[in-house]
């Protein structure tokens, strides 16, 4: 059997609700140097039925069932580890790909790269309303030599975290540690910058993702994720000097009064993630503030925060759009929103 090209490799995890549209999206720009493998995590809906009625009407799709759950990042370096082309696009179970995205891939990969980053536009959760026309507003394509990943770390990291943007080089992935990163959510993140690329690395401008805004698996563990998971795995490549890594984020971003406020509004901060993630060297004072801040009533921090992203410009649409649809945004914040002219649908 000839070596495909192009490997995109989803795992997928109960998302029988999405994961047909993304198939749809993908399908029709498959080819014979291009497979699409699906890795399930053991899903308890009816995501597997689903896949296999796909499976059965494209040759070109391999879908296999994991005995049980292993997480978001082990399940993606099993799907690596399954793939049989060259490259591996390590795409989502619940985002579009647009026409072209498939031929504009195979024409990077042609020029030698080990990495591209593939820009996205940005829905909400129905894919009606556009919330950004490009995640990384970029107007042409961006190339990185391997002496140059302080500069990608800084360009691109924040965009990195959204792992459907990544096609890499699979031999490279293969050669790199992966099992320390199993657990963080991001193991891309960590194969990609752990050391420098041997070869270039490939910023694609145009937005070939169309990404469902705010439909994470771990949306209901996002304070954890953000404030701690995400800084810490920042913070722990050696490559890059703190300054570099500054910014891209805050070492511990759960010290800002700012951060806990804004995740009071969502929702997402309460007196249980206060008792669970407030260290206990942190100084009295930060602690008194941390647990105000826990009980504050979410509806007015969420009414505040509408109003001060409601004044910026862009990029405050994402932010919005989250706190508009937060269980914390009351009447007041839709309607001084609409008022404004923002965040509506």
């Amino acid at each position: 059997m000839k070596t495909p090209l192009l490997s995109i490799c989803i795992a997928t995890y109960n998302r029988a609700s999405y994961i047909g549209e993304t198939l749809d999206s993908i399908i029709p720009q498959l080819d014979d140097d291009v497979e699409l493998l699906v890795v399930d995590g053991a899903s308890t809906d009816n995501t597997e039925d689903i896949v296999r009625k796909f499976v059965k009407k494209e040759s070109r799709i391999r879908y296999v069932r994991l005995s049980a759950k292993g997480g978001v990042d082990q399940d993606y370096d099993k799907s690596v580890e399954l793939a049989r082309g060259e490259f591996c696009w390590l795409f989502t179970d619940d985002d579009l790909l647009k026409s072209g995205a498939v031929a504009a891939v195979k024409t990077a990969i042609k020029e030698g790269h080990d990495l591209l980053v593939v820009n996205a536009e940005v829905r909400d959760r129905e894919l009606s309303v556009i919330l950004e026309r490009q995640r990384i507003i970029m107007q042409d394509n961006k190339l990185y030599s391997p002496n140059e990943m302080e500069c990608l770390f800084i360009d691109a990291l924040s965009y990195i975290s959204f792992i459907g943007a990544v096609v890499i080089r699979r031999s490279l992935w293969l050669s790199r540690e992966r099992e320390s990163y199993f657990g963080t959510e991001f193991v891309h993140v960590g194969v990609i910058f752990q050391k420098p690329l041997p070869e270039t690395a490939l910023i694609i401008a145009e937005p070939y993702i169309i990404i469902r805004f705010g439909n994470a698996q771990w949306t209901s563990r996002i304070f954890d994720v953000w404030m701690f998971k995400w800084p810490k795995l920042v913070w722990s490549f050696p490559e890059f000097s703190d300054s570099v890594k500054r910014k891209v984020c805050r070492r511990e971003p759960w010290r800002s009064a700012k951060a806990l406020f804004h995740n009071r509004a969502l929702g997402s901060y309460t007196t249980a993630e206060f008792r669970m993630f407030c260290p206990s060297d942190t100084g009295k004072v930060e602690r008194v503030i941390a647990y105000v801040l826990s009980i504050i009533p979410a509806s007015l921090a969420n009414l505040v925060m509408v109003f001060y992203f409601s004044i910026l410009a862009k990029p405050a649409h994402m932010a919005l759009y989250d706190l508009l649809y937060s269980r914390n945004a009351g009447m007041l914040s839709r309607l001084l929103a609409r008022s404004l002219g923002v965040g509506s649908r």
